[in-house]
C-alpha cells in the first residue's frame, strides 16, 4: 500500500516537472498563434477555433508524456504467425480499426528512422476513426523519434489533421515543410476548400503555380469547388481552360467538380457543354446537372435529362423529387417517389425529407401520414432532419398539436427543430404559443437563426402585437441579423401589418439587399392599410430595380387596385400575371376575381372563376361575395348552392358572404334559413361579423323591432357594428324614437367614432330638427370628434383622381363645374327634383341645391365625362355611403349621357343605366 502512495506521488511528480521544464520553444510556438502568417490569416477569424488550439499546444507536454507512459507500458501483444514484421502487424490493427493496439505496439520494438510507412498507417487509422487527439499523440512521437522527413508521412499528416478538423494543426505542417509537391499543395488547397475558406485556396492555387509546381486533376477537383463557393466565375474558368490544356478534361472526377462549379456559379450552358463533352459519365455527372436544372427552376430539362439516366441511384432519385417540390410541383414529386419506391430504390433520410416537403408545400396531410409510416417502419423517426420535414408537414396541415407531439418526443434537436414549430404555431393563428416557445428556446441556450427570427415576427404581425415585435426587434441589434434580407423583410412585415406603415417603410429603405419578399411585404402593408397609391407606385419602382415579382407579389398588389377601383392598372397587371406564368395560380386568379368584382366589373371575374380548374373555398367565396356586393342576390345563392354540390365546405367568411348577399337583395326569408343552418348543417358558430348581416338584413327590410330584439338576444357582447347596423336602418326608414336610444348606446361605447353622430344628424335633419343637429355639432366639437370628409375616386388614363365636397383644387375645376351645371339643368327638365332632406344645414333651398350639387361623387362623375371618350363605362368610388340625392341624379344622368355609371360605396355596387339602379332602390 505504501509503495502503491510513493508511486503515486513519483508519477505526479513528473508530470509537474513536465509543466515546469516545458521549453521555451514550446512556449513560442503556442504564442505563435498571434503572430499567424499572412498567407493564414483568413483562417483564423474563429475564436472558439482559436482557443481549442491554444487549448492544444497547452496540454502538449502532458501530451508528450502521455504518449511516452503508453508506450513504456503497453503489453507485449503476441504476432500472428502468418505475419512476419511488425509493419504487418500494425497494419493489420489499423485496418481492422484498432487503433490502440497499433499505438501501443509501437512500444514493443525500438523503432528506426526509415519506418516512416508505419505512421503512415497509424495516421490512416485516425482519418478513418476521425481521432484528432489520437493523430496528435502519433505527430509527438514522430517527432521524438526524428521521422519527419518523409514526405509521404507528411502529406498523410496533413491529410488527416484536415479529416479531423484541424485546419490550423494542418498549415503549420505545411508551412514548416521544406520541400512541398502537388499531393501536399493538393491536400491543403482543398483543406481550406471545405473548411469554408475558399479565397485562402485560390491563394494557395496562385502560390503552387508560381513554386513551379504543375498541379494535377486532384489539384483541380479540389480548388474549382473554391471558386463555386465564392462565385468566381472568371477564375472557374481560366482553371477550365488550363484543364483542358493539360488534357484533364475527360477525367469523370474533374467533370462533374466542373459542372457543379458552373451550376453554383449560374452559367448553366456552360455546365450542359462540360456534360456533353464528357466521353465518361457516372450518376454523379447526371445528378450534378439535374440540380442544376432545378435549381434554376428549368423543371422541363431536369425530366429529360432525368429520364436519359442509364442508371439511377437514390441520389439522382433525391435531386429530382427535391427539384420538383421546390419548384412548386408537389403532385410530380409525390409521383416520383412512387416511382422510386417501384424501382427498388431504398430511400434514404435526405429522399424521406424531400417527398415531405413536397406534401407540405400541397399540404396533402393523408399522404404525409403514409411516409410518415414509411418512415417509422425504416427506422428513422429519430433522424433530426427527418423530424425537422415531419414537424414542418403537420405545421403546414393544421395537425399543430401532432407537430407539438413529434418535438416534445425529440431527444435532440437543433435550431430547424425549435423554428419549425414556432412557425407552425404562427402559421395556424397560435401566435401566442411561437412567442412562448421562442422564449424557451433562447433558455434552452439554442441561438435563434434567420428563420427563427423570421417566424417570430410573422406570429407578431398576425396577432397585430407591435409591443412584442418591437421588444425583439431590439433583440437584433449587435446580433448580425439586422442586415439579413429574411429577417428584415420578416420585420417590414410585422411592422406594416401592425398599422406602423411609417416604421415598415423607413426600415425598407434602409435595407442593404432587398429581395422580391421585401418588396411584396411593402407593398402588401401598403395595401393592407389603404395606401393604395403608394402600392401601385412601388410595384413601379419594384420592376424599374430588375426585381420580377411573384404569384405573391400579384396577391399583394391587386388589393390596391381593388381598393381604388383603378380598373385599367388592374388589367395592365393582369398581363404581366399571364406573362409570368401565374395565370393558373389559385391565390393570384383569387386576387384577380376579387380585383375586377371591386372595379364593377363582375362579368370578367366570372369568367375567371369558371376558368379555374381548381379552386378553394376563397375562389367560391371570393365570387359570391362580389354577386353579393353588387346585388345579385339570387346569383349569390346559386353559386353557393353549386359549391355545396361540388363538396367544397363553406367557411364562416363563406357564410358572411351569403347574408350580406341576401341584405342587400332583400332575400330575408332565405337569410334566416341559412343563419339558422350555420350550427347545423356546417358546423360553423356564428360570430359578431354573421349577427350583424342578420341585423343589417333585418333593419333594411324595416323590420327594426325585430332587428334590435335580435341584438338584444343573442349570447355574444354586441360591439359598436351591430348597433351601429340597426342605426344605419333607423336612418334609411327615419326611426327617430328607436334612432335616439340606439345612438345613444353608441356614443356610450365609443365616444371618438363619427359615424353614430353623423346617422343621428341626418335623422334629425330628415325630421327637421335642425336644434338638435346643433346639439350634436357642440357634442362632437366638445368631444373632439371629427368627421370623416366624403371623398371619391376616379381613374382614368391609368391615374386616379381624388375629389372631396366642394373640391375645387383639380386643375379642370372650371370645366367640371360647368358640366355639372349644364347636367344640372338637363336632369330638371327630365323630371329630377334635389332631395334636400339630405343637406344637414338649415339654409334656403337654393343653397341646399348648391351643396348637392357639389359632392365628391358628382365632381368625379363630372370628371370622367368631360375625359373619357362616349359610351365609356364610368367607374367612381367613394369611402361613404352614396347621398339618397346623387344615387337619384346619377340614374336621371345615365339616361341622359347614355353611358353605364357604377358608384361603389361604403356599402355596396350601384350600376346606374338608362335611368334605373341595379339595387332596385334597396340600399
Amino acid at each position: 500500500m505504501q509503495n502503491a502512495k510513493l508511486y503515486s506521488i513519483w508519477i505526479g511528480f513528473w508530470l509537474f516537472l513536465a509543466l515546469l521544464t516545458w521549453n521555451k520553444t514550446n512556449l513560442e510556438r503556442s504564442l505563435r498563434l498571434q503572430r499567424i502568417p499572412k498567407s493564414t490569416q483568413a483562417t483564423h477569424h474563429m475564436p472558439i477555433f482559436q482557443k481549442k488550439q491554444v487549448m492544444a499546444w497547452l496540454l502538449e507536454p502532458l501530451l508528450h508524456l502521455r504518449c511516452r507512459m503508453s508506450i513504456c507500458t503497453a503489453v507485449r501483444i503476441e504476432t500472428n504467425p502468418k505475419n512476419n514484421s511488425l509493419w504487418d502487424h500494425i497494419r493489420t490493427l489499423c485496418r481492422q480499426g484498432r487503433l490502440n493496439e497499433a499505438l501501443g505496439t509501437l512500444g514493443t520494438v525500438e523503432i528506426s528512422a526509415d519506418s516512416s510507412s508505419v505512421y503512415v498507417y497509424l495516421l490512416q487509422g485516425c482519418i478513418k476513426k476521425r481521432t484528432l487527439s489520437e493523430g496528435r499523440l502519433i505527430h509527438l512521437h514522430m517527432k521524438d523519434m526524428g521521422i519527419m522527413a518523409d514526405r509521404l508521412l507528411l502529406n498523410t499528416l496533413l491529410n488527416m489533421y484536415i479529416k479531423c478538423g484541424s485546419l490550423l494543426d494542418a498549415r503549420r505542417v505545411f508551412d514548416e515543410m521544406t520541400e512541398r509537391d502537388v499531393c501536399s499543395w493538393t491536400v491543403m488547397i482543398g483543406g481550406h476548400a471545405r473548411h469554408g475558406d475558399p479565397k485562402e485556396a485560390l491563394e494557395l492555387f496562385d502560390q503552387m503555380q508560381k513554386a513551379g509546381v504543375a498541379p494535377n486533376q486532384f489539384t483541380f477537383a479540389s480548388v474549382l469547388p473554391a471558386c463555386a463557393d465564392t462565385r468566381y466565375l472568371k477564375q472557374g474558368m481560366k482553371i477550365h481552360e488550363e484543364i483542358t490544356r493539360k488534357g484533364f478534361e475527360s477525367d469523370v472526377v474533374v467533370g462533374n467538380v466542373l459542372m457543379d462549379m458552373y451550376v453554383k456559379c449560374g452559367n448553366l450552358d456552360f455546365a450542359r457543354e462540360v456534360f456533353d463533352k464528357m466521353s465518361e459519365r457516372d450518376p454523379v455527372s447526371w445528378t450534378t446537372l439535374i440540380a442544376g436544372y432545378t435549381q434554376a427552376g428549368n423543371i422541363g430539362e431536369a425530366l429529360e435529362l432525368f429520364e436519359g439516366m442509364p442508371e439511377r441511384d437514390v441520389f439522382s432519385w433525391t435531386a429530382m423529387i427535391s427539384g420538383c417540390a421546390q419548384n412548386g410541383q408537389g403532385e410530380k414529386a409525390l409521383e416520383l417517389f412512387r416511382q422510386m419506391q417501384l424501382a427498388e430504390i431504398r430511400p434514404d433520410s435526405k429522399s424521406y425529407a424531400c417527398v415531405l416537403a413536397a406534401c407540405a408545400s400541397l399540404t396533402a396531410l393523408k399522404k404525409g401520414m403514409e411516409v410518415h409510416d414509411r418512415i417509422i417502419r425504416c427506422g428513422l423517426q429519430s433522424n433530426v432532419l427527418v423530424t425537422n420535414i415531419l414537424i414542418d408537414v403537420y405545421g403546414k396541415c393544421g395537425e399543430i398539436e401532432t407537430a407539438r407531439k413529434l418535438f416534445d418526443r425529440m431527444r435532440q434537436r437543433d435550431v430547424v427543430s425549435w423554428t419549425s414549430m414556432i412557425a407552425g404555431y404562427a402559421q395556424n393563428g397560435w401566435g401566442d404559443e411561437a412567442l412562448k416557445l421562442f422564449r424557451e428556446m433562447q433558455l434552452a441556450g439554442e441561438e435563434p437563426n434567420s428563420n427563427t427570427f423570421a417566424s417570430v415576427f410573422t406570429a407578431c404581425a398576425d396577432m397585430a402585437a407591435l409591443e412584442a415585435g418591437a421588444e425583439i426587434h431590439k433583440e437584433l441589434h449587435g446580433s448580425g441579423f439586422q442586415s439579413d434580407v429574411v429577417v428584415m423583410s420578416a420585420l417590414v412585415d410585422m411592422y406594416a401589418k401592425c398599422g406602423s406603415i411609417h416604421t415598415a417603410r423607413t426600415l425598407f429603405d434602409n435595407m442593404d439587399q432587398r429581395d422580391v419578399v421585401s418588396w411584396t411585404a411593402m407593398i402588401g402593408g401598403y395595401s393592407q392599410n389603404g395606401w393604395g397609391m403608394e402600392a401601385l407606385q412601388l410595384f413601379q419602382q419594384m420592376q424599374l430595380a430588375g426585381v420580377k415579382p411573384n404569384s405573391k407579389t400579384f396577391a399583394s398588389v391587386l388589393p390596391a387596385c381593388a381598393n381604388l377601383a383603378a380598373l385599367e392598372q388592374g388589367m395592365e397587371i393582369h398581363e404581366k400575371i399571364i406573362k409570368s406564368g401565374f395565370q393558373s395560380d389559385a391565390i393570384v386568379v383569387n386576387a384577380l376575381i376579387d380585383m375586377y368584382a371591386k372595379c364593377g366589373n363582375v362579368r370578367k371575374a366570372r369568367d375567371l372563376f369558371d376558368s379555374m380548374h381548381q379552386r378553394d373555398v376563397v375562389s367560391w367565396t371570393s365570387m359570391i361575395a362580389a354577386y353579393g356586393m353588387h346585388g345579385f342576390g339570387k346569383d349569390a345563392l346559386e353559386l353557393f348552392e353549386e359549391m355545396e354540390i361540388s363538396g367544397m365546405s363553406p367557411d364562416d367568411a363563406t357564410l358572411v358572404s351569403v347574408l350580406s348577399a341576401c341584405s342587400h337583395a332583400g332575400l330575408v326569408d332565405q337569410g334566416y334559413h341559412y343563419f339558422n343552418c350555420m350550427n347545423k348543417c356546417y358546423h360553423i358558430t356564428p360570430t359578431l361579423k354573421h349577427y350583424s348581416c342578420m341585423v343589417d338584413l333585418l333593419g333594411r327590410a324595416g323590420r327594426l323591432d325585430e332587428a334590435h330584439n335580435f341584438i338584444i338576444n343573442i349570447t355574444v357582447q354586441p360591439d359598436a357594428a351591430l348597433w351601429s347596423c340597426l342605426l344605419g336602418a333607423c336612418r334609411i326608414h327615419n326611426n327617430l324614437d328607436l334612432g335616439e336610444r340606439v345612438a345613444k348606446h353608441l356614443f356610450e361605447m365609443d365616444r371618438k367614432n363619427a359615424a353614430p353622430y353623423v346617422l343621428l344628424s341626418n335623422i334629425y335633419a330628415a325630421a327637421g330638427r335642425w336644434d338638435d343637429i346643433q346639439k350634436v355639432r357642440k357634442m362632437m366639437k366638445d368631444r373632439g370628434v371629427k368627421k370623416t370628409p366624403g371623398c371619391s375616386w376616379i381613374e382614368v388614363n391609368k391615374q386616379v383622381h381624388a375629389f372631396l365636397v366642394g373640391d375645387r383644387s383639380h386643375p379642370q375645376t372650371d370645366k367640371i363645374y360647368r358640366e355639372l351645371e349644364r347636367l344640372s339643368q338637363e336632369m330638371k327638365v327630365a323630371g329630377y327634383v334635389p332631395d334636400t332632406s339630405f343637406v344637414l344645414s338649415d339654409v334656403k333651398e337654393e343653397e341646399k341645391e348648391q351643396i348637392l350639387c357639389h359632392h365628391s361623387e358628382k365632381l368625379a362623375l363630372a370628371f370622367g365625362l368631360l375625359n373619357t371618350p362616349p359610351g365609356t363605362v364610368i367607374r367612381v368610388i367613394k369611402n361613404l355611403r352614396v347621398c339618397g340625392d346623387c344615387h337619384l341624379a346619377f340614374k336621371f344622368i345615365s339616361k341622359i349621357v347614355a353611358r353605364e355609371i357604377i358608384v361603389r360605396d361604403a356599402n355596396r355596387y350601384h350600376h346606374f343605366m338608362d335611368g334605373q339602379c341595379s339595387c332596385g332602390d334597396y340600399w
